[in-house]
């Protein structure tokens, strides 16, 4: 299928003659109104940077299809006889990529010019540079070049991960330790631990430290990993991957106190910033950051951050860095790449311009407090509460405490397990994994009344990941002393959607409770001996 556009086939001759067919005041005001849409990319060529204001859908959609014209399998009469000529056989598929089927890059450099499509090289480097000016924007100042990646967060981790071990000299047959290992604050989520197992590293887990109810950095303990004679010391790491963007009642790690730290004992540093571009408060941290230390990459998704499908990532490094990390990532990524994650955030910001943009990254920083302040009322009518977590912009967390408490009452105990030595300790330990279960299944409810994003923690749950068993999974320490569920006001949630949620979350509250209490009377009837059996003589 070839695409068409009818504004590239009106050169100054065609108006001149078009103007015997057309009345010429017409033909003018048309070509004028062409003229306009035509001066909306000129902008853009010239200035490299998101436009004041949004385009339209339709000047968008011109421009995509003019681009596409450039690449070789849209020429007229072209003939290819290559193994690969951007052949597409659905109609469906080629309008839903606008013809642009070669891809982007070559096998050397994913970010390198495609002799066969200029359209699409074109707009890849656009992509860069817009998602660049977004980041700046955003407030994440002194970036250097962006590369979009059509890879998700973990797999970019991984390539990252890779050149940031070559870049230390990894790989060394005399000294196979050399920038072996890769020091993670621990974060219960198991994208980066794949992504360090899947790059061939082995990964030391830095443990979180409990500060009221917040997770913060040990910076202590970041430091002991690095400097373990045993584990081969600084020469060892590749890198200490930290995170700003997490699940409360963890807070962004204290990325500036880790770039420091990595300057001054001469490791490398990599954020995993996957949702942070949103935040004002992240990406002046991270600004802090390269600017005080050490940050050698920044990987954040697209998708989390520009409301684009699932499917690309973003690699930034500081623009002072004389040998940024982002040309070896991009040197490294093997073949071609898909335009398509690059396309989509390119329609997006076009779409958005700086004005829209802004605009977005205004309206969740109000939401987040919005949502603050109708999650701590709400709480407060179920006996519940809002965990405090200052370090965290983003997700906040509720405690599930007294609705434990009510399940141990329900169920017919004390209240106080601790302090009850007439259980078995095999029998107890049957009975807490029973109200764990009960009250993780809270978060069932929740989904199965269309609220999604949410996650139920209980502590005391042990899963391996890797090779790496984690005790206390998802609150990213051992021994968290509270269960909680956790909520995000992240880019797109709307007040109303704030509102809902809140309505929705007392109902199941109520819901819960009545839930639990039938279930226990049920299985209270399932475990007495009926009538009949009590008068039927033993034999």
């Amino acid at each position: 299928a070839r695409c068409s556009s009818p504004s590239d086939m009106f050169t100054p001759e065609s108006l001149s003659l078009a103007r015997g067919l057309v009345s010429p005041a017409y033909i003018a005001q048309g070509s004028q109104a062409t003229a306009r849409r035509s001066n909306l990319l000129t902008s853009l060529l010239s200035e490299r940077r998101l436009p004041r204001n949004g385009w339209d859908d339709q000047s968008i959609e011109q421009f995509l299809h003019e681009c596409a014209l450039m690449d070789s399998n849209t020429f007229v009469d072209n003939v290819g006889v290559g193994e690969r000529e951007a052949r597409v056989f659905s109609p469906i598929v080629a309008r839903r990529h606008f013809n642009l089927a070669h891809g982007i890059g070559r096998s050397g450099d994913v970010a390198a010019e495609q002799p066969k499509a200029a359209g699409s090289s074109l707009l890849s480097k656009l992509t860069n540079l817009l998602v660049a000016d977004a980041f700046r924007v955003a407030g994440l100042e002194d970036c250097g070049a962006a590369l979009v990646l059509p890879l998700a967060t973990g797999m970019t981790l991984t390539l990252v991960l890779l050149s940031m071990r070559e870049a230390r000299g990894g790989n060394c047959l005399q000294n196979p330790l050399r920038a072996s290992r890769v020091v993670w604050c621990r974060l219960d989520q198991k994208t980066c631990v794949k992504a360090v197992v899947g790059a061939g590293l082995t990964l030391d887990v830095a443990p979180m430290k409990l500060l009221g109810d917040e997770l913060v950095t040990d910076l202590d303990a970041v430091r002991a990993l690095i400097m373990d004679p045993e584990k081969g010391g600084p020469e060892s790491v590749a890198c200490v991957v930290s995170s700003t963007s997490c699940f409360a009642p963890r807070a962004s790690d204290d990325v500036v106190a880790i770039a420091k730290l990595c300057a001054e004992i001469n490791v490398g540093h990599v954020i995993n910033n996957a949702y942070g571009v949103q935040s004002k408060k992240i990406c002046g941290d991270i600004t802090k950051a390269w600017r005080r230390g050490r940050v050698d990459a920044v990987v954040q998704s697209t998708d989390k951050n520009f409301l684009v499908p699932v499917g690309g990532a973003v690699v930034v490094s500081c623009a002072s860095d004389k040998t940024p990390l982002t040309d070896r990532v991009r040197k490294a990524y093997p073949g071609r790449a898909s335009i398509a994650p690059s396309l989509d955030v390119l329609i997006t910001l076009l779409a958005l311009g700086e004005s829209g943009w802004r605009a977005k990254l205004a309206e969740r920083e109000e939401n987040f407090e919005y949502m603050k302040q109708c999650l701590t009322k709400t709480a407060g009518k179920v006996g519940e509460r809002l965990l405090a977590t200052p370090g965290n912009p983003i997700s906040m967390a509720v405690t599930l405490s007294k609705l434990q408490g009510d399940l141990r009452l329900i169920a017919g105990e004390s209240g106080d397990d601790a302090n009850d030595e007439s259980n078995e300790k095999d029998e107890s330990n049957e009975k807490q994994k029973q109200r764990e279960t009960s009250v993780s299944f809270f978060g069932s409810m929740l989904f199965s009344r269309a609220v999604s994003g949410t996650r139920v923690v209980v502590p005391g749950k042990t899963h391996e990941v890797g090779g790496h068993t984690f005790v206390g999974f998802g609150a990213s320490c051992d021994n968290y002393p509270v269960p909680y569920f956790t909520a995000a006001a992240a880019l797109g949630v709307t007040r109303s959607d704030v509102d809902v949620f809140c309505a929705r979350l007392e109902k199941v509250f109520a819901e819960f409770r009545k839930k639990a209490t039938k279930d226990a009377g049920r299985r209270k009837l399932e475990t007495e001996p009926s009538a009949t059996d009590a008068e039927t003589p033993p034999v």
